[in-house]
C-alpha cells in the first residue's frame, strides 16, 4: 500500500517542480476520473427510467370555441390526425428526413456523443442548448421530456434516448418520430403535412416535395416559404441541400436528382379552418386575441386541447349576417356589376368592449381578410363626433398664445358651403398654394348654425374649422381615447375633420360605444375565458378607463340621437342614437349608432381586390341619404328595422 500511495508533494523535485505531478500520477488521476464517470453514467442509465405519460401533443385534441351563451361554436384542429404506419410511408420520405436531420440513425446507439458534447461547450460558454440531437433524441424530447433547453433536460434526454434505442426497434422509434414532429401550419405528423402544405396523402409525395418537408423540422417559422422572403430562399437551399444528401449516401439516384430542378412550391395556406359561414370570421378574430391576450405560442395553439368561451351573441350574428345578406342579394339584382365588386364590414360592440358580432365577408374559405377589422376605407363624415367630442372637451383657441374658450352644443359656426379654413394667422393654404375650403354634401349652406344641431345634420363646414381651432393634435387624441387605433388616424391636415382617417367596423363601433358608455373606454376583446383540460388559462382582459368626461359624452350622445330621430322620425327611441357617413370621393358609406348599450358599425364599399387596393365610386351601390344601405343593415342589425 505504501508503495501504491503516490509520494506528493514529490520529493525527488525541488522548488516548485515538487509540486507538479509525475507522469504516472497524470495517468492514475485520469483513469480515476474516467472510472469515476463510467460508474456514475452506468449508475445514471439505471436510475433512469423511460416515463409512461406520453405528452399532451401525442394525444392531441382540437380546440373548441363556445358562443357567448356557452353552447358551442366551431372546432378547429387536426384532430383526427391519422398515424401512418412505417410500411404507408414511401422510403423516399423516409430517407429525406433521415438525410436532413441523422443519416446514421440505423447504425449509431440513439445518442450522438459529437452532438452532446457540442451541446454542453454551447450551454457553458454561449448559454443554449443548440446542437446534435438524433432522432432517437428528438423522439424523446417530443414525446416524453419538455422543450426547456437546459443541461438536465439534454443529459436525461440522452438517458431515455439510450434505453428506448434497447427497447424499441429503429422503425419503431422512426414510425413515432414521423407521426409526431411538428411541421407548421398547425399539423403534427408527415400525413397531416403532406395535407397541408400538398393537399395529399404522405402516400403520393415523391422524393422532391419529401425533401421540402423534411426542412420544416428545422424549424416552421423559419422554412415555410408562404411567410417570406427569407423564408423562401431558406427553403429552397435546405431542399436541394437534402436532395443531395440523399445522392450521397446512396439513397436517390443522381438521374433522379437531375429531374428535381424546379422547387416544389406548396399550397399558399392551408385550411386552418374549416367552421362554415360567418364562424370562420369569429374563429380567426377569438385566436388572434386568445394567443395574444393569454400569452399562448403557435406551437402550443396547435398542440390543441383549448375552450375559448368568446364574447360573440348567436342572435345577434344571426341578425347580422341575415342584413347583409339580404343588401348583397339586392344590389346583385339591382347592379349585379357593381355589386361583383361591393364589400361589406359590420360590428357590433358592447359598451364594456365585448365584440357581440361581426360580418367579415362572404366566406373566409375564398377570402384571406376581414373585412369587419379591415382599415381600407375612410370614415367620411361618421368621424365629426369625435371631433365634436374634442372641442367640448378641450374648447378652442382662436390666438396662438390667447385663452381656451369653452365650446357648447349652442356654440355658432358658419355652416355655408365653401368656408374658408382659417387658422390664427389667415387662411390654410395647401401645399399647392390653395386657400382650403370646407364643403359640405349637395354644396348646400346652412349659415351660422349651433354645433349642437350641425352633427345632427351633418354639416361638415363647421367641424372642418372647429377641428382647426380645438387642434387637430387634441381631435386625433380624442378619438384614439374613444376607441380608433393611431395606425388608422389620417394625416393632420385640415380633412382629418372630414374623415380622412381609416377605422375598421370593430374600431368604428368601439369608438360610438364609448359615447353610449358616459365617456369610458374598454378595448374591443372577443375572449372572455380559456381553459385547457379543465384548468383555468390566465388571459388579460381589459379594463375601462376614462376618455372624455361623462357630461362631453351625453352632449355626444344627445346630438347622434337627433341625427337619428330626425332622419328616421319612425324609428325614434330615446335609447337609439347614430349617424351616416359619406365622403367626397363617393368610396366608402358608413352608418354607426348605439341602441342601448350595444353600438355597430356598417360600411359599404367597392374595390376591385384582383386589380387594385384602391377604393371605387359607389356609384350608387349604397343608395341614397334617405334609403341608406348601411342603416338598413344597421337597423337589421340592432332590431329597429
Amino acid at each position: 500500500m505504501r508503495r501504491l500511495r503516490p509520494a506528493y508533494p514529490r520529493p525527488d523535485r525541488a522548488g516548485w517542480r515538487r509540486w507538479l505531478p509525475s507522469p504516472r500520477q497524470w495517468l492514475g488521476g485520469l483513469l480515476g476520473a474516467v472510472g469515476l464517470l463510467a460508474l456514475f453514467l452506468v449508475g445514471a442509465y439505471a436510475a433512469t427510467d423511460i416515463p409512461t405519460n406520453l405528452n399532451s401533443y401525442a394525444t392531441q385534441q382540437d380546440n373548441v370555441y363556445f358562443w357567448s351563451d356557452g353552447t358551442p361554436m366551431a372546432r378547429t384542429g387536426w384532430v383526427r390526425r391519422q398515424a401512418m404506419p412505417l410500411k404507408d410511408i414511401p422510403e423516399d420520405v423516409r430517407w429525406a428526413v433521415l438525410a436532413a436531420e441523422n443519416e446514421s440513425f440505423y447504425s449509431d446507439p440513439g445518442i450522438s456523443v459529437k452532438g452532446l458534447t457540442r451541446a454542453l461547450w454551447r450551454t457553458v460558454g454561449e448559454g443554449d442548448t443548440e446542437g446534435g440531437s438524433t432522432i432517437t433524441q428528438q423522439y424523446v424530447k417530443n414525446v416524453y421530456l419538455t422543450q426547456n433547453q437546459t443541461v438536465s433536460r439534454k443529459f436525461t434526454e440522452a438517458m431515455i434516448a439510450l434505453k428506448l434505442d434497447n427497447r424499441m426497434s429503429k422503425d419503431q422509434i422512426l414510425e413515432g418520430y414521423l407521426n409526431t414532429s411538428w411541421f407548421g401550419r398547425g399539423t403534427y405528423g408527415i400525413q397531416r403535412a403532406a395535407q397541408a402544405y400538398y393537399g395529399k396523402d404522405v402516400t403520393h409525395l415523391n422524393a422532391s416535395q419529401a425533401a421540402f418537408l423534411a426542412s420544416l423540422l428545422k424549424g416552421a417559422g423559419l422554412y415555410d416559404p408562404t411567410l417570406s422572403k427569407a423564408n423562401h430562399k431558406r427553403a429552397v437551399e435546405r431542399w436541394s441541400w437534402t436532395l443531395d444528401r440523399m445522392v450521397k449516401i446512396g439513397k436517390l439516384s443522381a438521374a433522379e436528382r437531375a429531374t428535381y430542378k424546379k422547387f416544389p412550391e406548396p399550397l399558399k395556406s392551408a385550411r386552418t379552418y374549416d367552421t362554415g359561414k360567418q364562424s370562420d370570421y369569429l374563429v380567426e378574430l377569438a385566436q388572434q386575441y386568445a394567443k395574444k391576450a393569454a400569452h399562448i405560442s403557435d406551437k402550443q395553439f396547435d398542440l390543441g386541447g383549448y375552450q375559448i368561451y368568446t364574447t360573440f351573441d348567436r342572435e345577434r350574428e344571426t341578425a347580422l349576417t341575415d342584413a347583409v345578406a339580404k343588401a348583397r342579394k339586392q344590389a346583385k339584382k339591382d347592379a349585379p356589376k357593381l355589386a361583383a365588386t361591393a364589400h361589406y364590414g359590420a360590428a357590433s360592440v358592447a359598451t364594456d368592449g365585448r365584440i357581440l358580432a361581426v360580418y367579415g365577408g362572404p366566406d373566409h374559405r375564398t377570402q384571406g381578410y376581414n373585412e369587419s377589422n379591415a382599415s381600407t376605407v375612410r370614415a367620411g363624415s361618421a368621424f365629426l363626433p369625435f371631433v365634436y367630442a374634442a372641442g367640448l372637451e378641450h374648447g378652442v383657441r382662436k390666438t396662438r398664445s390667447g385663452p381656451t374658450t369653452e365650446v357648447t352644443p349652442q356654440t355658432l359656426y358658419d355652416g355655408d358651403d365653401g368656408v374658408p379654413v382659417t387658422t390664427p394667422e389667415g387662411p390654410y393654404w395647401d401645399r399647392s398654394g390653395k386657400v382650403v375650403t370646407a364643403h359640405n354634401d349637395g354644396n348646400k349652406s346652412y349659415g351660422r348654425i349651433a354645433l349642437g344641431k350641425a352633427l345632427a345634420q351633418s354639416v361638415n363646414t363647421p367641424f372642418m374649422q372647429l377641428g382647426m381651432d380645438t387642434g387637430l393634435d387634441k381631435v386625433s387624441a380624442t378619438a384614439e381615447a374613444a376607441g380608433l387605433l393611431e395606425s388608422s388616424i389620417g394625416p393632420q391636415v385640415p380633412a382629418l375633420s372630414l374623415g380622412n382617417s381609416t377605422p375598421s367596423a370593430i374600431r368604428m363601433a368601439s369608438g360610438y360605444a364609448t359615447f353610449a358608455a358616459e365617456g369610458k373606454h374598454t378595448e374591443p376583446y372577443s375572449v372572455r375565458r380559456i381553459t385547457r383540460n379543465g384548468a383555468t388559462v390566465p388571459l388579460a382582459t381589459p379594463t375601462a378607463r376614462r376618455a372624455i368626461t361623462a357630461r362631453v359624452a351625453e352632449q355626444v350622445s344627445a346630438a347622434l340621437t337627433d341625427a337619428l330621430n330626425s332622419a328616421h322620425p319612425t324609428v325614434a327611441t330615446p335609447t337609439a342614437a347614430g349617424k351616416s357617413g359619406t365622403t367626397a370621393d363617393d368610396t366608402a358609406a358608413w352608418y354607426a349608432g348605439s341602441v342601448d348599450s350595444v353600438s355597430t358599425a356598417v360600411v359599404v364599399y367597392r374595390m376591385d381586390l384582383a386589380k387594385s387596393l384602391e377604393p371605387l365610386p359607389l356609384k350608387g351601390l349604397a343608395g341614397t341619404s334617405d334609403d341608406s344601405v348601411p342603416y338598413a343593415v344597421w337597423s337589421g342589425a340592432t332590431g329597429l328595422g
